[in-house]
């Protein structure tokens, strides 16, 4: 079902997926890659979780896809996670869900902002983490061509965030291109630019410049040893920086386990059997920690 909440006053689209003939299920909040709009793969895990038996919460960050906010299709960490935090608010109070049994699910990026708020939310009594995206200042710079590359970025950045102070208005690049040097990922992925996978109208392929800096100095390694919580992370070697996951998980304060498995980063948004595995590996973890 479609639904609405608020998010520090704006207001954020999602959609509640509730399971057949379970009153007051486990709740789980999903979350997907950076830029993202719900529909390209958070839609796909809520709707697997709801078949499982849990009440799942896709929704749009602010300033993305259906959702309210200004301005748009910035990648902002701290923002995201402070929308994470009202999605579990919203969520908590339905009157289908059982508010002391709540998870949270991210996908590649989300799992930095999943983490960010469970680190500080009690509310959150389980957490799983798919094809994570887990990165600090080390990551990125191997990530990104070296410190000086990164110190690039963080410079067209700021310049961008002054003229959008200055005028209003934004500076973008695309999110992702074979052609454009300037994209945020300048090269080619299928995912995204195939319309039968990610690169549908909802998902308009735009990256903020302004956004670098917040997202090239957010240190989720930092997180995991404020995160008590059971958590579960499912990942590649041939996914997306599979050392950050191991540090992550190394650092957990709490009960902790990685499943490691096969497949790229992008299997894991759309295609089989990575999508069944994960979400039933998942699955498994919520039926053991959201009693």
């Amino acid at each position: 079902m479609n639904v609405s909440f608020d998010s520090d006053g704006a207001t954020l689209a999602g959609n509640l997926y509730l399971p057949d003939g379970v009153e007051r299920a486990p709740g789980v909040v999903v979350a997907g890659t950076w830029t993202s709009v719900k529909e390209l793969m958070a839609d796909r895990y809520a709707q697997r979780l709801a078949e499982r038996g849990y009440a799942a919460l896709s929704f749009d960050f602010a300033g993305f896809g259906e959702s309210g906010g200004e301005p748009r299709d910035v990648e902002n960490p701290e923002r995201k996670v402070r929308d994470i935090h009202h999605a579990l608010g919203f969520l908590a109070a339905h009157p289908a869900v059982d508010g002391d049994r709540l998870g949270a699910l991210g996908i590649c990026a989300a799992a930095m902002y999943m983490s960010g708020n469970a680190a500080r939310d009690p509310r959150v009594k389980s957490l799983a983490l798919v094809a994570p995206w887990l990165h600090d200042a080390a990551i990125c710079e191997a990530a990104y061509g070296g410190a000086e590359a990164v110190a690039e970025k963080i410079k067209m950045g700021r310049e961008a965030r002054s003229r959008y102070d200055e005028t209003g208005e934004v500076d973008y690049v695309p999110v992702v291109s074979a052609t454009d040097p300037a994209a945020a990922m300048p090269y080619e992925i299928d995912f995204y630019l195939n319309p039968a996978r990610g690169g549908i109208p909802a998902w308009p392929n735009r990256f903020a410049v302004m956004a670098w800096p917040d997202w090239l100095t957010y240190d989720s390694i930092a997180l995991a040893p404020q995160i008590t919580q059971p958590t579960l992370l499912v990942h590649s070697e041939d996914a997306a920086i599979p050392d950050g996951a191991r540090r992550f998980h190394a650092g957990l304060a709490g009960p902790k386990d990685i499943f490691w498995t096969q497949g790229t980063q992008f299997d894991f948004y759309d295609q089989e059997p990575h999508v069944t595995l994960a979400v039933d590996t998942v699955a498994a973890h919520f039926g053991r920690t959201l009693r």
